[in-house]
């Protein structure tokens, strides 16, 4: 017996009585024959309900709250149904329309809406391909349920190889296959209200949906433990919303992917972008842009276009130019994790903005600042100034680095995207690395005698190069400490026994993983070894889980190197462990000082910084 078989066992015909009575509160049904009702069904709390083509009704006993305190009986009054289901217990009322081709789970609030329907070959807002960075391009990330960060950032990042990128699509493909719906759905405990039109659109239980204006082509994930609010005046199409999202107040949204916990509101438009897990977008516009983990934009003025971003701060009026007016808006950017922009910014892409860096006024000379993480780029009149480390030692990262787990508001269930907190890691500690060589060599090339030095466009002050150096080297002495006291509490403070991580490593939108791991994964996409897109998520958490492990073999070369040893002895983890104290100490003083700094300009109020600098003192009191 099929599964549709034993459903509609559970199910029978009107009986006589029950049709007249029906008929008598105004139904009408094109069939009656063709509307299957459950065992325990009650006809009379519909009134002035038309049946057409295939109809399942479920029971209705159960007062509905339709607003606090405000109960209303379960039923169908005012709606025309076609070829749709409706679970146990819902009230579908004032559908001014119809509802068509719909399964309607139990529970459900339907209330003054125009139009609910399904198409002939409806996607859902699945397997489209948009074109993120590259406004121009032909595509690089394909939209369907299960992506996520890393997902969708290995394939904007290897789209141009087209081996890879035929059997990514052929995953995708089979994937979808295997999970496409020919009927929307309308999830358990579903509240949609006060809403114009909602074609082809899926939607999970435990979801409101009030006041918008159009949804189309959209599948919404959301779920009991993590609900999605879609508001008032909403326009979205062909998107997918993850769960615990919350999209409202005007949002015009097309082509898009938002990820888990974002927020979008006040007018904010985007089009063919991903938002990914915590981004929060207002006002704004976002266009072909990639927000990785907690990317935040505020302000009304602000444009994200051609960038991919993550941990990113966008200050008002921020801006970035991906049209040279010559061949068209092809050209794009990357900051790195941590990075912000200051009211007014300005960054002329193509332009790579090394982790943690903060960036002043109009950048025109296509920075690239990759190694030369933690800076400050600064444009003044008409000059270019690099600040190199100088973010290492604010208030603003030291803030920034504390916030950032304790806003993670993802439900433990859904959380597909990965994000590794760490701030200093082989990633960013290895660009610390190239940096202090960089800094090194132009005062060797140039001699400490000279008030200035140049890099590229950008001038660095004499007294800005010494302090790079000095604060890259706390850093670098931060780190090697707190990994090192991390190995000798798990117990693998030996010589590490494979070599996997001691390469360069890379950040995939919140994964922190050996580049050699990531090209591992791209060639077992491409030779077939991976035959479903399951895998691929799988392989990324695995390689996650094994963070520890391949940090562990990078740093334990990177401290034999730092130290010119040949061997980890019990000697040289002390003289690591004293100059990961010294270096924390210096480091946390150095905070302190920007703290009072900011305090003496005012507005901070005395208990706020007391309060901060025993936040501070803890940190010292930890290590001792």
């Amino acid at each position: 017996m099929t599964s549709y078989t034993k459903i509609m066992n559970s199910y029978r015909h009107l009986t006589q009585v029950e049709i007249d009575t029906l008929e008598k509160n105004g139904c009408w049904a094109e069939d009656w024959q063709r509307v299957m009702v459950a065992q325990d069904f009650s006809p009379y709390n519909f009134h002035r309900v038309v049946f057409y083509g295939d109809i399942i009704l479920g029971k209705f006993d159960k007062q509905v709250e339709v607003s606090l305190g405000f109960m209303k009986h379960s039923g169908i009054n005012d709606a025309t149904l076609r070829n749709t289901s409706v679970g146990n217990d819902c009230l579908i009322e004032k559908v001014g329309n119809f509802i068509n081709n719909y399964v309607i789970g139990d529970d459900c609030y339907i209330s003054n809406i125009c139009t609910l329907e399904t198409t002939d070959n409806a996607t859902y807002g699945e397997g489209s391909t948009i074109s993120v960075l590259n406004e121009m391009g032909k595509g690089n990330v394909t939209l369907f349920c299960a992506l996520n960060s890393q997902m969708a950032a290995f394939m904007m990042k290897h789209a141009s190889d087209t081996i890879f990128w035929n059997r990514i699509q052929h995953l995708i493909k089979v994937e979808l296959q295997s999970t496409h719906v020919k009927r929307g759905i309308i999830g358990n405990n579903v509240r949609i209200i006060n809403t114009k039109a909602i074609i082809n659109a899926v939607i999970k239980g435990d979801c409101e949906i009030n006041g918008v204006s159009r949804l189309s082509e959209c599948t919404i994930m959301s779920s009991k433990d993590a609900p999605v609010y879609i508001g008032t005046g909403v326009i979205c199409e062909n998107s997918i919303i993850c769960d615990g999202c919350d999209i409202n107040n005007s949002v015009k949204m097309q082509n898009c992917f938002v990820g888990e916990a974002c927020q979008i509101t006040n007018g904010f438009t985007a089009e063919s972008s991903v938002f990914f897990a915590n981004s929060y977008m207002a006002n704004g516009e976002a266009c072909a842009t990639f927000c990785g983990p907690f990317s935040t934009s505020h302000h009304k003025s602000s444009l994200l276009i051609g960038g991919e971003f993550s941990f990113y701060n966008a200050g008002s009026c921020t801006n970035f130019s991906n049209h040279a007016y010559k061949m068209g808006p092809m050209h794009f950017g990357t900051l790195e994790r941590g990075s912000k922009t200051a009211s007014g910014a300005y960054i002329l892409m193509p332009a790579t903005i090394g982790a943690f860096s903060v960036c002043f006024g109009k950048l025109m000379h296509h920075p690239d600042t990759r190694n030369l993480p933690f800076s400050y780029l600064i444009s003044y009149n008409d000059n270019c100034y690099l600040v190199p480390g100088r973010n290492i030692t604010t208030v603003g990262l030291y803030r920034d680095i504390k916030k950032w787990p304790k806003r993670d508001r993802r439900a433990p269930h859904s959380r597909k995207s990965i994000i590794n907190f760490d701030w200093l890691s082989p990633f960013t500690v290895g660009e610390i690395i190239e940096g202090k060589k960089i800094l090194e060599q132009l005062r060797q090339a140039s001699g400490d005698n000279v008030s200035t030095y140049n890099f590229h466009e950008y001038v660095i002050n004499a007294s800005s190069l010494r302090k790079g150096l000095k604060y890259y080297d706390i850093a670098l002495r931060v780190y090697m400490g707190a990994v090192l006291k991390r190995a000798l509490k798990d117990g693998y403070c030996s010589q590490p026994a494979c070599s996997v991580g001691t390469g360069r490593w890379i950040d995939l939108s919140g994964l922190l993983l050996p580049e050699s791991e990531a090209k591992r994964l791209l060639n077992d996409i491409k030779d077939g070894a991976i035959d479903n897109i399951q895998d691929v998520l799988e392989r990324f958490s695995d390689i996650n889980e094994h963070y520890a492990e391949y940090r562990w073999s990078w740093t334990y070369r990177m401290i034999l190197d730092y130290y010119g040893s040949n061997e980890l002895t019990d000697e040289l983890c002390e003289r690591i462990h004293e100059d990961y104290v010294s270096a924390r100490r210096a480091w946390i003083a150095e905070i302190r000082k920007d703290a009072e700094k900011e305090y003496a300009m005012g507005d901070v109020e005395p208990d706020v910084l007391a309060d901060f600098a025993s936040m501070l003192d803890h940190e010292i009191d930890f290590e001792n």
